[in-house]
């Protein structure tokens, strides 16, 4: 059964930080780019930032970067977003999706999708 489970989510104060875990199993992770999403309540649901699991490269949105950073464990097969500095405004339900698109921000182009794990930051 191929899976995507997300965790790390909950509630913090302005400033802080949490670590989102994506962990993959039932296909072959290194064969697939690993992307972050967030949906806020009432708005679509954003890409912001990815890693390419054959070189190592990163793409972030502007919202985060500089705060956020991805990064993979493939003999783990799990994907990790560390998030700083964390803002109110970033309050959303995260996703982490696999795709063979390395850098799409289109969801129909990401192949498998985890539950979300709710992050609050609060002012």
């Amino acid at each position: 059964e191929v899976q995507l489970q997300a965790s790390g989510g909950g509630a913090v104060q302005a400033g802080g930080s949490l670590t989102l875990s994506c962990a993959a199993s039932g296909f072959t992770f290194d064969d697939y780019a690993v992307a972050w999403f967030r949906q806020a309540p009432g708005k679509e649901r954003e890409g912001i930032s990815c890693i390419s699991q054959s070189d190592g490269h990163t793409r972030y949105v502007d919202s985060v970067k500089g705060r956020f950073t991805i990064s993979s464990d493939p003999a783990k097969n799990t994907a990790y977003l560390q998030m700083n500095s964390l803002k109110p405004e970033d309050t959303a339900e995260y996703y982490c999706a696999a795709t063979t698109n390395w850098g799409s921000r289109v969801t129909s182009d990401y192949a498998y999708w985890g539950q979300g794990t709710l992050v609050t930051v609060s002012s």
